[in-house]
């Protein structure tokens, strides 16, 4: 059996949060669960979570994935460290199993990089095995040592590391591959003597080797990788690799960006061919965006999905569904739980929540449609309020097909306004409207002769 062991017990102290570190995000995802899909993609058959700092936030986060999550005990007297925390899941494997240590705060590692790491592993005989990476600046990361066959005689820490030592550019990434019973029977026997006073995984590499076990090593190409999050500066770094991948993967794929640089898409989104993406967009969450879609303008999409041929300019869409060949903007605003069916407008200044919006209607400005349900081919003119709010409850408005809302027309909910109905431009309308019918609601219009000269009397 393959098990994997995520290390995520840290308090991230550098962060300067009172949220865990492995919850921050990068390109709207939790940093540990980029490592939590990386193990799933590869078919680990048991991932295994360390949690210490903040567990119940963690475990709550991840509480329907299928993680084992194991408690790291913390306090004085405690000795910490990669050693300790794997050695607080020795339960949660054989020895006959392949155990595979990965750590929480590293979301930049690649599905196709663990699954050659573990290809590399499978395809030799080693009691352990080590991804490395060769990097331009190795500072602070632990050396790799090499015997003259090349397998790995051990890892120094950069602390414990002589200066000879330091100037090597081969580097621990943290992912580790072991057998099982190679775990077992050394991991118990660690010394906290270092500088750190802690319990280094690493040093049961040299256990190994000192007992003449045999120990491999997998070199990545691309450093990025590797790369941590222990602080802000740290995840602002992760954040832009992922978004310029998460850019790379669209453009590769047939989405046009005006301006990659100020585009931002999350790593759930997905985009079709032929669409186009303006300057400083944002696509938040669990997006779709169809073929041949146009959006632009500063715009901001989350968790919703929007059909082909849409076009939305400088606007909002918050959880809700926009159809085919809807037009939107610019300063529009979907709330959340809206249904704008195909070829629906949407103007300037027009607030959508909770509404559902039948084809071909029309909103062109500065209108408020509010829990509605509107038909097909409806003008709703511009200064429209769907006024669905007493102070105590919400009402729906339903207007029938091929009605005419006029200018500057109140809507009191609840209330029917038929098929092909019209309300008169300043009406304040309280009561149902029947089909084909004109509802004009205004007081009588008074004349008052010669008020200019008196008011200046």
């Amino acid at each position: 059996m393959n098990v994997s062991i995520i290390l995520a017990a840290g308090e991230g102290t550098r962060m300067k949060s009172d949220m865990p570190k492995v919850l921050h995000k990068v390109a709207g995802k939790a940093i540990l669960s980029y490592v939590v899909d990386n193990c799933i993609a590869n078919a680990m058959d048991k991932t295994v979570v360390i949690v210490g700092h903040k567990k119940a936030d963690v475990m709550d986060y991840f509480k329907d994935a299928p993680l084992t999550f194991i408690e790291q005990t913390m306090g004085e007297g405690v000795p910490y460290g990669t050693g300790y925390a794997v050695y607080c899941a020795m339960d949660e494997f054989s020895d006959e199993d392949k155990v595979y240590i990965l750590t929480g705060d590293t979301p930049l590692f690649k599905e196709e990089t663990i699954a050659r790491f573990r290809a590399y592993v499978e395809s030799h005989d080693f009691d352990a095995c080590v991804l490395t990476a060769v990097v331009s600046d190795p500072f602070g990361y632990g050396r790799i040592i090499r015997d003259q066959d090349s397998t790995i005689a051990g890892i120094v820490e950069e602390k414990d590391a002589t200066d000879k030592e330091k100037a090597i550019t081969e580097v621990n990434t943290g992912i580790f591959a072991f057998t099982g019973r190679a775990l077992k029977e050394n991991i118990g026997n660690l010394s906290s003597n270092n500088n750190q006073s802690e319990l280094y995984l690493t040093d049961v590499i040299q256990m190994l080797k000192d007992d003449g076990k045999k120990v491999g090593g997998f070199t990545i190409c691309d450093e990025e990788e590797m790369l941590g999050v222990n602080s802000r500066v740290q995840l602002a770094a992760c954040e832009k690799i992922m978004r310029r991948r998460i850019n790379k993967y669209h453009m590769e794929n047939g989405v046009t960006f005006l301006d990659d640089a100020s585009t931002l898409i999350d790593s759930g989104v997905k985009i079709g061919r032929d669409t186009i993406l303006g300057p400083s967009i944002h696509l938040v969450g669990e997006t779709t965006i169809g073929e041949a879609c146009v959006i632009q303008g500063a715009s901001r999409i989350v968790d919703s999905t929007v059909a082909d041929g849409a076009v939305i300019d400088s606007s909002v869409v918050e959880k809700s569904v926009v159809g085919s060949g809807v037009t939107m903007g610019p300063y529009a605003h979907l709330r959340p739980n809206c249904v704008l069916e195909e070829n629906v407008h949407i103007g300037n200044f027009v607030e959508v929540k909770n509404s559902h919006i039948g084809k071909g209607t029309k909103a062109g400005h500065l209108a408020y449609i509010g829990d509605g349900d509107v038909g097909e081919n409806v003008n709703i003119s511009c200064g429209v309020i769907f006024c669905n709010y007493n102070g105590k409850e919400k009402f729906r408005t339903t207007i029938g097909d091929n009605a005419f809302i006029g200018s500057n027309v109140n809507l009191v909910a609840p209330i029917a306004i038929g098929e092909g109905a019209f309300i008169a431009a300043g009406s304040t309308v309280s009561k149902n409207v029947e089909d084909g019918s004109l509802a004009v609601e205004r007081s009588e219009q008074r004349m008052i002769p010669g008020w200019n000269r008196r008011k200046d009397s």
